[in-house]
């Protein structure tokens, strides 16, 4: 591997604790049970890509998932039900996050949508008391601000370009391995963590990138 001075982070399921499954369970408490699946680590619908690029609004989501389920959900329950997935970024991840920013250029790459992203920016500042997407990355991109979302190469290739990084340099991490493959693609080193993982034990205690904890897929 050539010697790396920049990272990129996925989100959930690197950074963030996500729960996939919940999703589907507060569906199902609300009395959902015919939507089949909706939302996973492997699929989800036309409609949730569409949000998570910025293409159709909230409303136009809750109106959607209203007719999915042909049920009189209110915004609110839709809301709580699309947030359940998401758990908590523990303190020595923010700990880390902040060492490596003084080693390596740091960046985050999230498939992410409005109704997410509003909800978690919340709580994690309301946990630290700071914006830990801007004190713990050079700069955070989110899917539906930028259009566009992995594994599609214009989102890589944007961060590359906008932040004059050498790919050959730049390894990004994520815990989907289509994602991972498609940064490689686009000339970058893709490191797939293992989802029973921390993403801590990718590094030394000195902060540095360790390889031998994850396929280094660029291999």
């Amino acid at each position: 591997m050539d010697a790396i001075s920049n990272i990129i982070f996925d989100l959930g399921g690197v950074v963030y604790d996500i729960c996939y499954e919940n999703v589907a369970n507060a569906f199902v408490q609300h009395g959902v049970t015919n939507l089949g699946e909706f939302y996973s680590r492997s699929f989800q619908t036309h409609e949730m890509d569409l949000l998570e690029e910025g293409l159709i609004s909230v409303p136009e989501f809750h109106d959607y998932i209203r007719r999915a389920t042909h049920m009189p959900l209110t915004d609110n329950e839709i809301d709580d039900i699309m947030n359940a997935i998401l758990i908590d970024i523990p303190s020595h991840r923010v700990a880390l996050l902040l060492a490596l920013r003084q080693k390596y250029r740091v960046f985050l790459y999230s498939n992410t949508n409005e109704i997410n992203h509003t909800f978690f920016t919340r709580a994690m500042q309301e946990k630290y008391g700071f914006d830990i997407f801007d004190r713990c990355f050079d700069k955070a991109y989110f899917s539906q601000i930028m259009h566009m979302r992995k594994p599609k190469a214009e989102g890589f290739h944007l961060i590359l370009n906008e932040n004059h990084l050498d790919p050959k340099h730049t390894v990004f991490i994520d815990d989907n391995m289509p994602n991972v493959e498609a940064a490689i693609r686009t000339g970058l080193h893709g490191l797939y963590l293992n989802p029973v993982n921390d993403v801590s034990t990718l590094f030394d205690d000195r902060f540095n990138l360790r390889t031998d904890r994850v396929d280094d897929c660029s291999k």
